[in-house]
């Protein structure tokens, strides 16, 4: 029978929670996407004008990076105000944070207008996107996967996951539009600050979605059982909670590295197919205009939209690790296709190169939420995703644009490129073959991987280390009793609905 913590919720509110969580990281991965296609398109010629076309879209590059840097910072404070007080309000905070910051960006001044301070405050505010989509991620995905049926984990925990193509896809239609609609002159002139200012009305209908839904039962739980605890025992049970980091470090270390590594590939890629190709379709090397590669980046990302869900439904079916490896070794075995097919200069071709790309990609991206959510326990679950994710986003997908921007610089070829996102493939490859399979896990019942030897009876877990609310039940591969018989009693029951 399932626990009260695993039953399935009433499907109205679970379609709301999906729905909340999918607004709000469609408008934080629009807000993000919208900063990477800009600077691919307009910023070299706004903010670094005195540069080389190519070197400006380095440099353009660059800020996007940076981006990047803030968004384990992010991922530490988010998680650690996440796994205190709970999912809600800091995605509410993370949601305000992102819209702001992309609403000032389109009212910048540029270059011509204010000179070296231009770039500086772009780059400031592109800090301000990093460190709130840092703390994003994690809340939206475990605000459905702890509200989820768990027979069916890897399908709702994969709808939050659709809000990056439907970001995408909305920052890339409104920027295809407005080229299709203006001028090169008017764009560059005061176009390209339409769709930044257009996060502002986005942010305000996720912010009134948001503010409706309930916080996580599975995180409710757990703080309760703390407290009770510290009622019965006169200790503080949170203790071990208190810096979630710390926490993680200790007993969930394997699961950040592996976390890292699965996103090694995931993250390149995406990058790759989705930001550096509007360089490399528009470049010399292949000549195709500005509003071609639009066009094929938009309906790559309707697909990418469509196959993630179905590549979630089938992470509950045959297990997260099988999806995850198919799509690691999809994208290495495509990255030489997809160039050649770019080189084609044949729009079709260039549209079948992405959309190619991005279903593979989907098949990482897809149980990718369910997959972290499952690896670490409830009260430090917000630190662990979220660090797991985010730290491995500064080696992978921030400088993924820029380094391929300088292979092609330096070789005028895309091989080493190709060659660049086979290594990626072949590290998530390891990372991800070397995870044990996380399906049948409760959520309520995981315990940290490094769980300590059985106590004397009455012993707390301030007193061991092992946090409440890190569940008292046992994490496959790692069965290790720490409940006293009282703890055991209170148990909830594995659900027997996981599969």
């Amino acid at each position: 029978m399932a626990s009260a913590s695993t039953a399935p919720p009433p499907p109205g509110n679970l379609r709301r929670i999906v729905a909340a969580s999918l607004i709000g990281t469609t408008i934080e991965w629009y807000d993000f996407f919208l900063y990477g296609s800009a600077a691919a398109l307009v910023f070299n010629q706004l903010f670094f004008p005195d540069s080389d076309p190519l070197v400006g879209t380095l440099l353009s590059f660059l800020t996007y990076a940076v981006g990047f840097a803030a968004r384990p910072i992010g991922a530490l404070v988010f998680g650690h105000y996440g796994d205190r007080l709970g999912r809600k309000k800091l995605l509410i905070l993370s949601l305000l944070m992102m819209g702001g910051a992309t609403c000032a960006i389109g009212l910048l001044p540029t270059h011509a207008t204010v000179g070296s301070a231009a770039p500086v405050l772009l780059t400031a505010l592109r800090l301000v996107q990093g460190f709130a989509l840092g703390g994003e991620w994690g809340g939206a995905v475990l605000l459905v996967s702890e509200h989820g049926d768990a027979r069916r984990r890897g399908f709702w925990a994969s709808w939050p996951q659709t809000g990056a193509p439907a970001g995408q896809l909305l920052a890339t239609g409104v920027l295809s539009a407005l080229t299709a609609l203006l001028s090169d002159d008017a764009f560059a002139s005061w176009g390209w600050r339409v769709p930044f200012l257009l996060s502002g009305v986005l942010v305000l209908v996720g912010l009134w979605i948001r503010l409706s839904v309930d916080e996580s039962p599975v995180f409710k739980a757990a703080l309760a059982q703390a407290e009770a605890r510290k009622a019965a025992t006169g200790r503080d049970g949170a203790a071990a909670e208190k810096t979630p980091l710390v926490a993680v470090l200790r007993h969930h270390w394997r699961d950040v590295l592996v976390a890292m590594g699965a996103r090694m590939a995931e993250n390149i890629s995406y990058y790759v197919i989705t930001a550096f190709v509007l360089v490399y379709a528009t470049s010399d090397h292949v000549g195709l205009d500005k509003q071609t590669a639009l066009n094929a980046v938009l309906i790559a990302s309707t697909v990418h939209f469509a196959v993630i869900p179905a590549w979630g439904a089938l992470s509950d079916r045959i297990g997260r690790r099988p999806v995850y490896l198919l799509g690691a070794a999809g994208v290495g075995a495509w990255a030489f296709p997809f160039f050649l097919l770019i080189d084609t200069e044949d729009f079709p071709a260039l549209v079948l190169a992405v959309t190619v790309g991005l279903v593979f990609h989907g098949a990482m991206y897809a149980p990718q939420a369910a997959f972290f959510s499952e690896m670490f326990a409830t009260r430090m679950r917000y630190s662990g995703a979220s660090i797991g994710a985010q730290f491995s986003s500064v080696a992978a997908g921030a400088p993924a644009p820029l380094i391929a921007t300088a292979l092609l610089a330096d070789y005028d070829s895309a091989t080493p490129i190709a060659l660049y996102v086979i290594a990626a493939a072949l590290l998530t490859l390891v990372a991800v073959g070397a995870a044990k399979e996380t399906r049948d896990r409760d959520l309520a019942a995981v315990e940290p991987a490094t769980a300590p030897s059985p106590r004397p009876a009455g012993r707390t877990e301030s007193e061991t280390g092992t946090g409440p609310g890190t569940g008292p039940g046992t994490r496959t591969g790692t069965e290790t009793k720490t409940e006293t018989e009282t703890e055991t009693a209170e148990r909830p029951a594995r659900s027997s609905s996981a599969q």
